[in-house]
C-alpha cells in the first residue's frame, strides 16, 4: 500500500495534459451546442488540469517555489510535501470539480458556478505572488493569466448577464469559491508554517 501511495505521490500529475485534452474534446463535441452554460462549467476542469500541468510537470517546481516563498521554508520539500500536495489536489480538482459538472447536469447549472469563482481566485493568487515575490515567474502563472482568470470571469459574466442564477445562488457560489480557496490558505499558513517553525526549518527560526 505504501509503495502504491508513493507512486501516486510522484506521478499523479503526469496525466493532466491528456486528461485535459480528452475532457475538452468530449465537452466540446457533446455539451457545447446543447447547453453552453453547462459547457462553461465543465470547461473549468481541463482549464485547471492545464494549470496543474504547468505547476507540477512543465516547467514544474511549484512545491519548491511555495515552500521557499510563501511558506518561508529553507527546504524544497517541506512543509508542503508531495503527499500533502496529492491530498490537497485530488479531492478538490479530481472529485469536487467533476462533481460540480455532474451536479450541474442533473440539478441545474447554478451548481457549478462556484468553480468559476474558485478558479478565478486561485489563479489571481498566482498574480499576487508574482508582484509580492519580486515580479518573478511562479509555476502556474501563465495558465492563470491566459486561461483560468479569463475563463472564470467570462463564465461568471455569462451566467449573470443571461439570468441563469438567482442572487442567492450567486452569493452562495461566491462563498463556496472563497471557502475552497481559503481552506488551502488556512492549511498552508495556519498549519504548515507553524509546523516548519516547530521543526526548525523556517527561515525566521534559522536566522
Amino acid at each position: 500500500m505504501k509503495k502504491t501511495l508513493n507512486w501516486l505521490y510522484d506521478n499523479w500529475m503526469k496525466g493532466t495534459p491528456f486528461l485535459a485534452l480528452y475532457t475538452f474534446v468530449l465537452v466540446w463535441i457533446y455539451v457545447r451546442d446543447v447547453d453552453f452554460a453547462l459547457f462553461l462549467v465543465w470547461l473549468q476542469c481541463p482549464a485547471y488540469w492545464l494549470h496543474e500541468y504547468e505547476e507540477y510537470v512543465w516547467p514544474g517546481g511549484f512545491l519548491r517555489f511555495f515552500n521557499r516563498g510563501p511558506l518561508g521554508s529553507t527546504r524544497d520539500d517541506v512543509p508542503l510535501s508531495k503527499a500533502g500536495s496529492f491530498w490537497i489536489n485530488i479531492p478538490l480538482m479530481y472529485v469536487l470539480l467533476p462533481l460540480a459538472g455532474i451536479m450541474s447536469h442533473f440539478f441545474g447549472t447554478g451548481w457549478g458556478l462556484w468553480v468559476a469563482y474558485y478558479s478565478t481566485l486561485n489563479a489571481s493568487a498566482h498574480v499576487v505572488m508574482f508582484f509580492v515575490y519580486g515580479r518573478k515567474y511562479n509555476p502556474g502563472l501563465v495558465a492563470s493569466v491566459l486561461v483560468n482568470i479569463p475563463l472564470g470571469i467570462y463564465t461568471v459574466w455569462y451566467f449573470l448577464s443571461n439570468g441563469l442564477v438567482t442572487t442567492g445562488v450567486n452569493v452562495a457560489s461566491i462563498i463556496v469559491g472563497i471557502v475552497a480557496q481559503a481552506s488551502m490558505m488556512v492549511y498552508g499558513f495556519a498549519f504548515l508554517v507553524p509546523r516548519s517553525k516547530r521543526e526548525g526549518y523556517h527561515k525566521s527560526v534559522c536566522k
